[in-house]
């Protein structure tokens, strides 16, 4: 065990909070993509609506109803009438949320092979969900009896196979633990509302507090996490530096993985890095901090039956996804929701194919990216052969590479202090000139694409001037 409390124990409340805050660590700075997996007993019932991406929807009520977060289930099937509930009672009758975790049978699980996958993607670090907000825990959590995945349906530690697993990739490791919410330990009503979620269904008790620490201690000596991924917050009576407060635990996490990171779901008390979620949660965005967009490769993080081609992000606009996050000063963590059995989806895996086959080509125009002002940014128009003229730009300190939907023809308004007129085309078969105010684009006959036949954006790199 580490002790770091006689070290602090002479600073202030105020002073240990301030030293929490460190330089964002190489590892991640050079990290422009993580893969988050949400898997769990939920991944048996596996369904929700598409009910869009979170963000969109305005009225929470209707988006908690609706939800189109399968991980979701054990609250969805709690809300009277809703979709969800009526399906469920159709097809498993007065059955528990609970008898999901006994069914749940991963006996395709490889995670070696996951992490094949993630790593050919250009992930840099792999983020699992240890426990959701259904308080079932993936590993033999202390003070969770049997309901867990080592004494019941997997009957294995599914958090060391992965974990391990990606190491032996050389993935850098990344644990969600869900302190915000746990509807076994701290059963509340279903939540409805923004506030429900925030406040009047989030527990906020010393005992609670004490819980999820001895939790996230047990995994940072366990399996030496490189990321804490903590969601909605921290109960509010462990926001502290007593023997189970967060700070303490903060300071325990850092003494043992000094290059380690955690994110902003705490309320406000501390953060390595900002988080957003789909189009939820923006501002997190142009803070002028380190931050983090997630989101699923569908509209879901848990694997959902319900959802196919159209929900599902095809290769090229993955990649337009992560370009733009990157040319924004952010990271993306791109989600998979495996089905039970431990099998990732098949569009799901073209998707990270498609990801894969881009990195390969310009995967390293990824790290070290300065995000333009927004005047800049706003200064570039383009024309392209389809409706969206779709064009990114990647600034670097000896180089800008633009990025460009196959369509797009010409660019014009580009940022000063680049020779444009010595532009190099990086993508196979295409071609590009300056007519000294815009860049002229040929994609070519055959560009690069994704599983489906989309083209892959193609990319042009001009020196500084």
């Amino acid at each position: 065990m580490i002790n770091v409390t006689e070290r602090n124990e002479t600073m202030s409340d105020e002073q240990r909070w301030s030293s929490l805050a460190r330089p964002t660590p190489q590892w991640f700075e050079d990290a422009p993509l993580g893969i988050f997996v949400h898997w769990g007993p939920y991944s048996v019932p596996a369904w929700a609506e598409d009910h869009g991406e979170l963000g969109v929807e305005e009225d929470w009520e209707a988006w908690f109803t609706h939800n189109s977060y399968a991980e979701w289930y054990f609250n969805t099937i709690r809300i009277p009438g809703s979709p969800a509930a009526l399906r469920h009672k159709d097809l498993y009758g007065s059955a528990s949320y609970d008898a999901f975790l006994d069914a749940w049978d991963p006996d395709a699980w490889d995670p070696a092979e996951w992490m094949r996958l993630f790593h050919r993607a250009g992930a840099g670090y792999a983020v699992l969900t240890t426990k959701h907000h259904d308080g079932v825990t993936l590993w033999d959590a202390p003070e969770t009896g049997t309901r867990n995945a080592v004494r019941r349906g997997p009957c294995t530690d599914l958090v060391a196979g992965f974990a391990n697993a990606a190491r032996d990739e050389g993935l850098r490791v990344g644990l969600y633990y869900s302190g915000g919410l746990d509807w076994h330990y701290r059963p509340a009503r279903p939540i409805l509302s923004e506030d429900d979620c925030k406040d009047l269904c989030r527990p906020k008790d010393a005992d609670y507090a004490r819980y999820c620490f001895v939790h996230v201690r047990d995994l940072i000596d366990r399996y030496q996490p490189d990321v804490i991924w903590n969601d909605i917050d921290w109960p509010d009576e462990g926001k502290n530096f007593g023997p189970y407060g967060l700070g303490t635990l903060f300071e325990y996490f850092y003494a043992a993985r000094p290059e380690g990171v955690t994110n902003d779901r705490y309320g406000g008390v501390h953060a390595d890095y900002l988080t957003s979620e789909y189009q939820h949660m923006g501002d997190s965005e142009t803070s002028g901090k380190p931050w983090e967009n997630c989101r699923g490769v569908g509209l879901s993080f848990g694997y959902n039956r319900a959802e196919s081609e159209h929900q599902y992000l095809s290769g090229a606009a993955a990649v337009r996804h992560l370009v733009d996050v990157v040319s924004r000063g952010g990271r993306l963590l791109l989600n998979v929701g495996p089905r039970a059995d431990g099998t990732i989806p098949r569009e799901q895996r073209e998707c990270l194919e498609g990801l894969g086959a881009w990195n390969d080509l310009y995967g390293s125009e990824l790290r070290g990216v300065r995000a333009l002002p927004v005047a800049d940014i706003e200064a570039v128009t383009a024309r392209s052969t389809e409706d969206e003229a779709w064009v990114r730009l990647l600034v670097h300190e000896d180089h800008v590479a633009l990025v460009a939907d196959a369509s797009v023809t010409t660019v014009s308004g580009l940022p000063s202090g680049f020779d444009y007129s010595r532009s190099a085309i990086l993508t196979p078969g295409a071609a590009c000139s300056w007519d000294g105010q815009s860049l002229t684009l040929q994609a070519g006959e055959q560009p690069p694409s994704d599983a489906r036949g989309d083209a892959l954006p193609i990319v042009v790199s001009a020196p500084r001037a």
